[in-house]
């Protein structure tokens, strides 16, 4: 691992590779052991390197946004956490288009959208994840998703080949696209959008923005949505009417204001979060036959 870290170092700043660095600090969920290197990189080309040597060295690379729908292992991850985030995000206007770097958050985009009168990207303004993550997982809220105004996306391959893809060959679906089985790490994209009306904009921006406060745990670290969204039912329902409103293992805890949220109450651990999540698969299962999946992605060492 020094032998990585040296190479790491001679083609980035020593500030933008760390060693140990504690991935509670870098979740929304606020859990999550060390990271063996984590990699802080400004351009395409610190990207690019990086992935190289990773590819070289044949030790693990997981790329990182701002690390929302992710529980992270409380012994930590292996090889080198690469967070293209706030140093690597910036949007541009072309007409009805934005371009987008993946760091950015959607947050920022949306204000972006707004700010150009554009319509059509209003649902991702609440949604608490990068672009880059978004399009990984085709994200979506109140009835809009990536799919529906995702243009293109340009990405490294594993072969380090710079290349953008239209976005009908990325195979979008509910939370899943092919990007990850093709080894892609997502660079930036565009998304198309159509003129509208400020007004009418902001009020839209507003009403989800106040959805989200009211029926969201917002004041708590989560995940977000722990559960993916069981075909002909709502899983915060299906937690609720089981009876599991507050249940809690040890500092993790089904939400209060809403089922379908786990939050960390009590300085959880990655255990802690697990074991609440296959508690309530168990108990609705036995209660309603419905199998819950869970939308937070597992990484590191479990």
């Amino acid at each position: 691992m020094n032998t990585v870290i040296e190479q790491l170092k001679k083609v980035l700043e020593g500030d933008q590779v760390l060693t140990g660095e504690p991935m509670s600090r870098h979740t929304t969920f606020r859990i999550g052991g060390p990271a063996d290197i984590f990699v802080i990189p400004k351009t395409i080309e610190d990207i690019s390197h990086v992935c190289a040597i990773a590819k070289k060295q044949e030790i693990p690379l997981f790329v990182l946004g701002n690390g929302s729908n992710l529980l992270v292992a409380d012994q930590g991850m292996d090889g080198i956490v690469l967070q293209i985030y706030k140093n690597f995000s910036g949007v541009s206007a072309d007409g009805n288009e934005l371009a987008i770097k993946a760091g950015t958050l959607l947050s920022t985009a949306a204000k972006a959208a707004q700010a150009e009168e554009l319509t059509g990207f209003e649902f991702a303004g609440g949604i608490p994840g990068t672009f880059g993550g978004a399009v990984v997982m085709n994200a979506g809220a109140y009835g809009g998703e990536m799919v529906q105004v995702l243009k293109e996306v340009t990405v490294l391959t594993p072969e380090g080949e710079i290349k953008t893809i239209p976005a009908e060959e990325l195979e979008l679906g509910y939370r899943t696209s092919n990007i990850l089985k093709n080894g892609y790490v997502v660079l930036s994209g565009t998304i198309a959008l159509e003129k509208g009306d400020p007004e009418q904009i902001k009020a839209k921006m507003d009403e989800y923005s106040t959805a989200r406060r009211t029926k969201q745990p917002l004041e708590l670290p989560s995940a977000g949505s722990t559960f993916k969204r069981p075909e002909g039912y709502f899983a915060g329902k299906l937690i609720q009417d089981a009876g599991l409103r507050g249940y809690q293992v040890g500092g993790a805890r089904v939400s209060d204001k809403h089922c379908g949220f786990v939050v960390n109450q009590d300085n959880a651990t990655a255990a802690d979060v697990m074991r609440l999540i296959a508690d309530v698969q168990r108990i609705v299962k036995d209660k309603f036959n419905v199998e819950l999946e869970p939308e937070v992605k597992r990484v590191g060492r479990f």
